[in-house]
């Protein structure tokens, strides 16, 4: 079993950082790739960052410029580094995994964390 621990949201004021993290666990044969994804009230899920096995990264453009992806291989652990946040930027983020068990593929979800971004 896969699990993914994130860590890091919070409370910030507009124009403040913060810095988000997930951790991969578990029977991973491989990973093709780690996102983070955020969900507003009353808005669907969309992609925030995402980040492939080979580093290459792609942003949403409300956060290009803004928020950084990055990605510890060794320790299957990926970060949004997230800079001039924005009320707009409120959201529970949901880091991603798409990879391969030994005998399947995976998509796996995390828990989801709560930044709050006050004006």
């Amino acid at each position: 079993q896969v699990q993914l621990v994130e860590s890091g949201g919070g409370l910030v004021q507009a124009g403040g950082s913060l810095r988000l993290s997930c951790a991969a666990s578990g029977s991973i044969f491989s990973i093709n790739a780690m996102g983070w994804y955020r969900q507003a009230p009353g808005k669907q899920r969309e992609l925030v960052a995402a980040i492939a096995s080979g580093g290459s990264t792609n942003y949403a453009d409300s956060v290009q410029g803004r928020f950084t992806i990055s990605r510890d291989n060794a320790n299957n652990t990926v970060y949004l580094q997230m800079n001039r946040l924005k009320p707009e930027d409120t959201a529970v983020y949901y880091c991603n995994l798409r990879g391969h068990a030994v005998l399947e593929s995976l998509e796996v979800w995390g828990q989801g964390t709560l930044v709050t971004v006050s004006s």
